[in-house]
């Protein structure tokens, strides 16, 4: 298969989408696309399906069911930007490869993360590393942010009086605060790219990782519009069930004497047909994934 160019991933490539106050997300080079996942697949037993819709069926098909070797075969670049503590919880995937802008060779920009006034919030009392769903009034959000610009500006005037005194860019940089931002180019395939972003954009992830969790995945739509719609509908759509969460659901139903012709009813209510509706009643009913 010769290179594929996406246009919708053309259309968009190498533009900056903001994020945050100073921060940004551009998809700068991809390799592959929906087509490059349907022909690795099909590698394994020639031409096989072609129509959209097949391709579409092949590709939930593989996502469903966890073969996620094809998806390996696509990758997209990132160019990012932001707050240091985003990054250092961004670099904890550590399947992707990646280039980080460093303060030894450059002078850091006067540029650091200032939180909304919504965003805002006291430490959350059922959650050791959140933040709580009540925010703090008007004028205390106001407070805090006023708080946060002081030490910032300060932080880098004493970089930079550091700087002046020909003190080395590595060790000028060592007091400058996490809200400082730093940028980066992040190269990760399609099978991990959708792990990162199952986890970050959780609702228990922290909001500022969310808001780039969300640019990233409408960018890798536009690379792969099928692949992110099986992302969609079968993990963030998705729950999974232990096998003894799996027992209570069967025995619940068990004592409510739900039929399979219920359950087709019930398919249909929220849109599931033909093979679909089916698997749906094999899944509750025996258990079975296909």
């Amino acid at each position: 298969m010769a290179h594929e160019i996406v246009p919708a991933a053309e259309e968009i490539l190498d533009q900056a989408f903001p994020v945050l106050d100073h921060g940004f997300v551009r998809l700068v080079d991809y390799c592959g696309g929906d087509q490059r996942i349907v022909q690795a697949a099909r590698v394994s037993y020639g031409a096989g399906t072609k129509s959209y819709r097949q391709d579409r069926g092949l590709i939930h098909y593989l996502y469903r069911n966890l073969h996620t070797s094809p998806f390996e075969q696509v990758s997209l670049t990132f160019h990012a930007k932001m707050p240091i503590f985003v990054a250092r919880q961004w670099v904890r995937h550590r399947t992707a490869r990646l280039n980080e802008i460093s303060g030894r060779y450059s002078v850091m920009k006067d540029e650091f993360y200032q939180p909304r006034g919504d965003v805002i919030a006291p430490q959350a009392q059922d959650n050791k590393q959140g933040r709580s769903a009540q925010g703090f009034s008007e004028e205390e959000q106001q407070e805090i942010q006023e708080a946060l610009a002081r030490e910032q500006g300060r932080s880098y005037q004493a970089y930079q009086d550091l700087l002046s005194q020909d003190v080395a860019r590595e060790l000028a940089r060592i007091n400058l605060p996490l809200s400082t931002y730093t940028e980066w180019y992040w190269q990760i395939d399609l099978h991990n790219l959708f792990h990162f972003l199952a986890l970050r954009l959780d609702s228990h992830a922290q909001y500022e990782i969310r808001a780039y969790a969300e640019v990233l995945l409408d960018l890798t739509s536009r690379v792969c519009p099928l692949a992110t719609e099986a992302f969609r509908e079968h993990r963030l759509g998705g729950v999974r069930f232990s096998g003894s969460e799996f027992a209570a659901l069967r025995a619940l139903l068990d004592e409510a004497a739900v039929t399979p012709g219920q359950l087709q009813e019930a398919a249909g209510k929220v849109g599931l047909e033909g093979r679909d509706a089916e698997r749906f009643v094999e899944k509750v009913q025996k258990g079975i994934m296909r």
